[in-house]
């Protein structure tokens, strides 16, 4: 996956848009023009708070089916995204929730998105929905017959649920990108607004060799210039929206606080890799010269 080709950057800050009940919630207002009006508005804070992609969620139908949503919340977000892909020129992408990825890549493929997020790709994962399967199997031959190039991100030991059996993160990643294909991986912490701990991140982007490692949540404007050392992206929610609460609809001025934040992190990092490789290049030379000097 090929970040910079996407997002014009190889390190992506996505804010997500988390939509008001969709019609058959529990909590449908019966306003879909309140709803797309939000959306709207909440895309625009970040394209100008300088986000550089948007993720769209179907995050307040809780509680969530465990594997296909109701043909109605999927007319609404298809509708929603295709209006966003007109209002903002950042890149999109989609999470059904809790994990319909057929319909997330097909909303993608029909509105040019570019990308899903899937919380469950493979494996067994118990959660507040019931066990939920991985369905990589599917999911790719699927992909593969709409005849679609939309990537598919995808979380390793997700959020709000347990794998069944005991795997290491290590292997996880290894499976998720070399068994399952995922084009990206996504570490978050236990719930919504916990972030993962920097030494988990580390582990996964070893592991993951090459491909790229998001934080999935918990990312802060306080914590982000520290995650960022060890992860290549970042999807944001909670600490984007008004006074940090996730009801409240996302604040342009905390986006831009956010995003500093992270180049800060960025800047950092690309610092201690010049340091650590003039280190190793002293190191290098340093043991040609003891070499040539035994000669």
């Amino acid at each position: 996956m090929d970040l910079k080709q996407i997002f014009k950057t190889p390190n992506p800050i996505i804010g997500v848009v988390h939509l008001q009940p969709l019609p058959t919630s529990p909590r449908w207002g019966g306003n879909l023009k309140a709803i797309i009006s939000r959306a709207e508005q909440e895309a625009t804070a970040l394209a100008s708070g300088g986000a550089n992609g948007i993720i769209v969620e179907n995050f307040f139908d809780a509680p969530f089916a465990k594997d296909s949503v109701d043909p109605a919340v999927v007319s609404a977000m298809t509708l929603i995204v295709e209006r966003l892909t007109n209002l903002v020129t950042l890149p999109i992408g989609i999470n059904v929730l809790r994990n319909d990825a057929h319909s997330a890549i097909a909303i993608a493929s029909c509105t040019g998105a570019q990308f899903i997020r899937v919380n469950v790709l493979t494996g067994v994962t118990a959660t507040d929905q019931g066990l939920i399967e991985g369905q990589a199997h599917q999911l790719l031959r699927y992909r593969r017959e709409l005849g679609s190039d939309v990537k598919i991100l995808a979380d390793v030991l997700v959020k709000h649920g347990r794998p069944l059996g005991s795997p290491n993160l290590t292997t996880a990643v290894s499976e998720t990108i070399g068994r399952a294909l995922a084009d990206a991986v996504i570490l978050s912490g236990w719930t919504t607004g916990s972030p993962p701990n920097l030494e988990d991140l580390e582990l996964a982007s070893a592991a993951a060799a090459g491909i790229p490692v998001f934080i999935g949540s918990g990312a802060s404007w306080e914590n982000i210039s520290t995650l960022m050392r060890a992860a290549d992206g970042v999807i944001v929610s909670s600490s984007l929206k008004r006074n940090g609460r996730i009801e409240q609809p996302i604040d342009p001025i905390r986006v831009s606080q956010f995003v500093e934040a992270a180049r800060r992190g960025l800047v950092e990092k690309e610092e201690n890799s010049q340091v650590n490789g003039a280190g190793h290049q002293a190191s290098e030379l340093g043991k040609v010269t003891s070499k040539i000097g035994k000669g």
